[in-house]
């Protein structure tokens, strides 16, 4: 019996710094989760046995089991590498046509040639559907699909709103020349100040648009006249009077600014701009100043860049100045998360012992956070490897010699005569 005994514990010490080994192989490996090998005792009494007398028969390997602590963030140049600070797994798609999932730690992620978020493997980042403003659209795991970056953002928008804050100065006097709508090119000594900024038609074609101040002899008043481009007439004027205090009683109208197609000559749609003055804006004893200008139109834009927040939200910015958000990683943890099926590369599948996985977003509940252009890695302690290893050849040296103590004392019985 002593023989059979021994052998578990050289089987259990194997199997121990077989686990050891594992760990320290993998102390490098991007997301991975070092594991710990259980052990427990055989005890094997009949039912009429004695068990005071008894003696244990060897040890067995219960269970090798996976510690999902966290591991340390290594931060990153690329925004696409991402760590999960807490108890969440990333979802995978192994190919485009695949109803599986496989869910992993390690966030070293790209770009493929077809423009999805892959990772180190090749697999499909799966991200949560949002809306235009960034909130979910759902939390199902059956609504959750390969993210593919759209290289354009989306077709141009004319300007409809152009929205200006300003200062004009209060000690500004009327021109002695007056203005004259009619000229293409106004003569500087009609207007007291001139702003130039740009606006886009249907098409995407960029025009200057340039707003004249023009100081009339009442006091507080002025006029604003709209010229797109270098077109005649000139449109306007927009009147604007400011009080004693050099602010303006009430939010002046917007002034409709409309340029037919013909004269545009791109072959885009009618330009119908409404030309609105901020109730901020002032004429006080200082320079002008334009405080702020803004206009909701754009071209078509190439992508630039790609960033993902704290919450998963992964946004797209564009050439044109555009920010458009494409879905939410897709974060999920599991009841027994102890239970999932190891499958290679950092990556488990769920099994019936692991439950289904909870599906959520970045930053509730137990998910954890994820930080952009890092990636956590290997939970691994190599000073506490070391030292089991050096436990483990021991406990198989013990168990060696306690074989070898036993062939001895069996040579003894076999030589009495």
């Amino acid at each position: 019996m002593s023989f059979n005994t021994s052998i578990t514990g050289l089987n259990a010490a194997q199997k121990d710094l077989d686990v050891t080994s594992n760990n320290i192989a993998n102390a490098n490996s991007t997301g991975f989760k070092s594991s710990r090998a259980q052990f427990g005792d055989i005890y094997a009494v009949s039912a009429f046995g004695n068990s005071k007398t008894a003696t244990g028969q060897g040890v067995l390997t219960e269970a090798v089991q996976q510690q999902f602590t966290q591991g340390s963030l290594q931060f990153t140049n690329n925004s696409l590498d991402l760590a999960i600070s807490g108890q969440g797994f990333f979802a995978f798609q192994p190919t485009l046509d695949s109803q599986e999932s496989v869910y992993s730690r390690a966030g070293a992620m790209g770009v493929n040639k077809d423009g999805f978020i892959v990772n180190s493997t090749g697999q499909y980042l799966k991200a949560l559907p949002v809306n235009a403003n960034g909130t979910l659209k759902s939390t199902s795991i059956a609504s959750a699909a390969p993210i593919q970056l759209p290289v354009a953002a989306g077709a141009p928008k004319a300007t409809t709103t152009v929205t200006q804050s300003f200062n004009l100065p209060a000690s500004a006097v009327a021109p002695t020349t007056a203005f004259d709508p009619a000229q293409a090119t106004p003569d500087p000594a009609s207007y007291n100040q001139a702003n130039s900024q740009q606006v886009y038609d249907s098409l995407g074609n960029t025009h200057s648009l340039t707003t004249y101040y023009v100081k009339t002899a009442n006091p507080g008043e002025w006029n604003l006249y709209y010229q797109l481009d270098t077109q005649a007439p000139i449109q306007g004027p927009s009147t604007l009077t400011f009080d004693a205090n050099g602010q303006l009683p009430t939010a002046p109208a917007p002034f409709a600014l409309t340029v037919p197609a013909a004269t545009l000559g791109t072959g885009a749609a009618d330009l119908n701009i409404a030309m609105t003055t901020q109730p901020d804006s002032t004429q006080y004893n200082a320079p002008f100043n334009m405080a702020a200008q803004s206009q909701d139109g754009n071209t078509t834009g190439q992508l630039t860049g790609i960033s993902v927040g704290s919450n998963g939200l992964i946004q797209a910015t564009y050439s044109n100045g555009q920010s458009v958000a494409l879905g939410a990683v897709t974060l999920v943890n599991f009841a027994n998360p102890q239970a999932l099926k190891q499958v290679g590369n950092n990556s488990w599948v769920q099994t019936v012992d692991s439950g289904t996985p909870n599906v959520g977003q970045a930053g509730t509940g137990t998910f954890g956070s994820i930080q952009g252009g890092a990636l956590e890695q290997s939970n691994v302690d190599l000073t506490t490897q070391l030292v089991n290893m050096i436990v483990a050849q021991r406990n198989f040296q013990a168990n060696a010699q306690a074989i070898q103590t036993d062939k001895t004392a069996t040579d003894a019985v076999m030589q009495i005569r």
